[in-house]
């Protein structure tokens, strides 16, 4: 994949470079917007940049009640709250900050950790919260080219 970034990076640059710093400004606003939109989208489906789905939940050992509603991984996290967004002309930064950011990259890299203060250290599985999936650089090429093409 980060084959793929430089590509796109080298591709998209000689295009930029004709355009003025307000009119990349703009530019990197939206696509950054559609980004982050699209991270957003998926991770409330829970699904990995490859198209995987995340790795369930350990079932815990707690008195459950039958029908209890299950949540889903990470619905505070996906909000623009903890998701932050970053653009200017010369580049684009979606991530997670403090204390957010420690929880993300945990997931983010099957780390280990513990779940409380006093809690024993668990082997998190990987779940990617952030990366690029092929349909997402596909629409940052459609974007850059519909945006230096025109109305």
């Amino acid at each position: 994949m980060s084959n793929d970034l430089r590509a796109l990076e080298d591709w998209a640059g000689a295009l930029l470079v004709k355009l003025g710093p307000t009119e990349r400004r703009r530019l990197t606003q939206s696509i950054a917007r559609d980004l982050r939109r699209s991270q957003q989208q998926r991770i409330a489906s829970q699904r990995n940049p490859d198209g995987s789905a995340y790795a369930p939940r350990k079932p815990r050992k707690l008195r459950s009640k039958a029908g209890r509603i299950r949540r889903k991984m990470f619905a505070k996290l996906r909000t623009a709250r903890h998701l932050k967004l970053q653009s200017s002309a010369e580049r684009i930064a979606i991530g997670f900050l403090g204390r957010t950011a420690r929880l993300a990259r945990i997931h983010q890299y099957g780390l280990r950790d513990r779940a409380g203060r006093n809690a024993p250290q668990v082997q998190y599985s990987q779940r990617e919260l952030l990366g690029f999936s092929d349909a997402e650089l596909q629409h940052i090429r459609d974007q850059l080219l519909a945006h230096l093409v025109g109305p």
